[in-house]
């Protein structure tokens, strides 16, 4: 399994950027994003069922972020708009084999790399 995501940069507070992540090896239950600010633990973003149309937010992100799948090529994306300073951390796409959608870090098996996001006030 493998997980590699990419997207991330330096942008300016109400700007969008689009976080993808491309996972190969097997198909999954469910996905997800999460983040981590300097000096702060991880934190969840949203995750979704791998099939169907069920997902979750953290309160935060809700009506700014979008979170979806290619069903062609098994990308994951995180669309984020009107980014905020406080959205600024390292960006993780992670998945979990089975169907469980929950926002405990610790539930999901496998993890990319992640991906800096920066937004400047």
């Amino acid at each position: 399994v493998q997980l590699q995501a990419s997207g991330g940069g330096l942008v300016q507070a109400g700007d969008s950027l689009r976080l993808s992540c491309v996972a190969s090896g097997r198909t999954f239950g469910v996905y997800g994003w999460f983040r981590q600010a300097p000096g702060k633990e991880r934190e969840f973003v949203a995750a979704s069922k791998w099939r169907g149309d069920r997902k979750t937010y953290t309160d935060s992100v809700k009506g700014r972020f979008t979170i979806f799948r290619s069903n062609r090529d098994n990308t994951l994306y995180l669309q984020m708009s009107s980014l905020k300073p406080e959205d600024t951390g390292v960006y993780y796409c992670a998945v979990r084999i089975d169907s469980y959608i929950g926002s405990s870090s610790s539930s999901f098996d496998f993890w990319g790399q992640g991906t800096q996001v920066t937004v400047s006030s």
